[in-house]
């Protein structure tokens, strides 16, 4: 493929600075199972080519859905003829040395194919898991849900850049819902699809998946009979599978540049952050550590260049709690003068490459979480996103998990229900005052980041330990 679409680019006669071709070929499966019986199996094939063209100092796009030489011509065309229109209202002159010459590869890792699987397998497996779940007649629905993606990617353009990244996915999701009269309660593993990573099924099918399935539709219960939790100013732990959506919507959104610059204010929303708070803002404690890092094994939205060619590379967004650089591609750097990392990505080949996240980490400290739990008087521990609510400049929020404990004289006891928390971002890091080590360290991963119009849902990973914040206010509520 690269050398096909080395031969078209030399033949495009178009008075451009620059021209990159993107071609991109999706194949997918999914399988949905509600009560032990099949609702949704489902195959898919997306392919096309996205062609960026820079002309006058803009930057004009056109895609197809075609490897067709002529219909990718035609789309270079109106990339072109973008381009040109585009800039007779330039905010921003492009050149060419926002996108830099690039060559190299990338594969995910991975020890079971994603083809080892047969459907019919794929099936009686999640079957399997919903009558694992069922672990009493208060279980009132069960569900698992397995989707799995191959996505090949090819980048070639006129300064020389060669690129081939292919892509393994995996999507997994179970959980149960229990009811007791007017009571209704769920429990999923780790929260609605958290557990979404680059691989092949070794990573779904390990040594505790079914213990963790039964734990799980025990849990849920559990619930029906358990202690609201209570409304009181705290010490609140957060697990990792909680601690991904802490850091997704209060570090991720806020820190991409194009929110900043008010290129999302019309959809998705700003930012309480300012151009000039990079290096001076004090964003949290001392112990927080957020590394925007594409290149962990394993985790969702790992790679080695993004959709622009930009090689990626393990970078700190906040050091000792002070904000050092935002989530911003090579052009929102020029346009804002400030720090950012490779993070120009696309949801796929008919859509730009703009600002998003990719693995968004919050570093490990040194305490067991044994230590964390023995030094907490008083507190509440909880467990897998069930709600959230942020508003648009991504500083005031409210969340809620599936799963609690209450933490007394160093000890988890009583199980909780409907536990939620709320803060403003800046006060609830500052907050922070213990961090777990790394063995308490989990990544975990969401399809599902929207962003952009049109719309763009794209793969982000998160990691983070168990993590303590002090005097936060917890409350109870369905």
């Amino acid at each position: 493929m690269i050398s096909d679409l080395q031969h078209l680019l030399s033949t495009l006669d178009l008075d451009a600075d620059w021209i990159g071709l993107r071609a991109v070929r999706e194949t997918a499966a999914s399988c949905y199972i509600r009560d032990g019986l099949p609702e949704g199996n489902a195959k898919s094939l997306n392919q096309g080519v996205m062609v960026e063209v820079m002309a006058q100092g803009q930057i004009g796009y056109g895609a197809v859905n075609s490897f067709q030489p002529e219909q990718i011509r035609a789309a270079a065309k109106t990339a072109y003829q973008q381009a040109i229109a585009a800039s007779r209202w330039s905010i921003y002159p492009a050149t060419p040395a926002i996108r830099p010459k690039v060559v190299g590869q990338y594969a995910s890792p991975f020890q079971k194919p994603l083809n080892a699987l047969s459907p019919a397998e794929i099936n009686d497996l999640l079957v399997r898991l919903c009558k694992t779940l069922k672990v009493s007649e208060q279980i009132v629905q069960t569900l698992a849900a397995a989707h799995h993606e191959t996505v090949d990617s090819w980048f070639v353009s006129s300064n020389g850049s060669e690129v081939y990244q292919q892509f393994s996915l995996i999507e997994t999701h179970y959980g149960a819902i229990a009811q007791d009269g007017p009571i209704v309660q769920q429990r999923s593993n780790n929260g609605h699809l958290a557990h979404c990573y680059q691989g092949g099924w070794e990573l779904f099918l390990d040594d505790q998946l079914w213990s963790r399935a039964q734990q799980i539709g025990q849990q849920t219960v559990e619930l029906l009979t358990a202690e609201e939790c209570p409304t009181t100013r705290t010490t609140l732990v957060l697990a990792p599978d909680q601690m991904m959506l802490q850091i997704h919507e209060s570090v991720g959104h806020p820190l991409e540049l194009d929110r900043i610059l008010g290129d999302e204010r019309n959809y998705a929303g700003g930012s309480f952050v300012k151009p000039s708070d990079f290096g001076r803002l004090s964003y949290g404690s001392r112990l927080m550590n957020i590394t925007f890092n594409p290149t962990v094994s394993h985790e969702f939205a790992s790679y080695r260049f993004d959709d622009t060619g930009a090689p990626a590379s393990r970078e700190y967004l906040i050091r000792e709690g002070v904000l050092q650089r935002g989530l911003g591609s090579l052009e929102s750097q020029a346009r804002l003068g400030v720090p950012g990392v490779s993070c120009a990505r696309a949801s796929s080949w008919n859509r730009p490459p703009i600002d998003r996240m990719a693995n968004l980490n919050l570093e490990p400290g040194e305490e067991s979480p044994a230590a964390i739990i023995a030094d907490i008087e008083e507190g509440v521990y909880m467990e897998a996103n069930r709600s959230w609510s942020i508003d648009d400049q991504r500083y005031k929020f409210q969340f809620g998990c599936e799963y609690a404990k209450r933490i007394e004289n160093g000890k988890l006891t009583k199980t909780l229900r409907n536990p939620n928390y709320r803060g403003t971002t800046l006060d609830f890091w500052h907050r922070l005052s213990r961090i777990g080590n790394s063995e308490t360290w989990e990544i975990y991963g969401t399809p599902y980041c929207g962003k952009g119009e049109p719309n763009q849902a794209i793969r982000v990973g998160h990691g983070s330990p168990l993590c303590a914040f002090k005097e936060v206010e917890v409350f109870g509520g369905g």
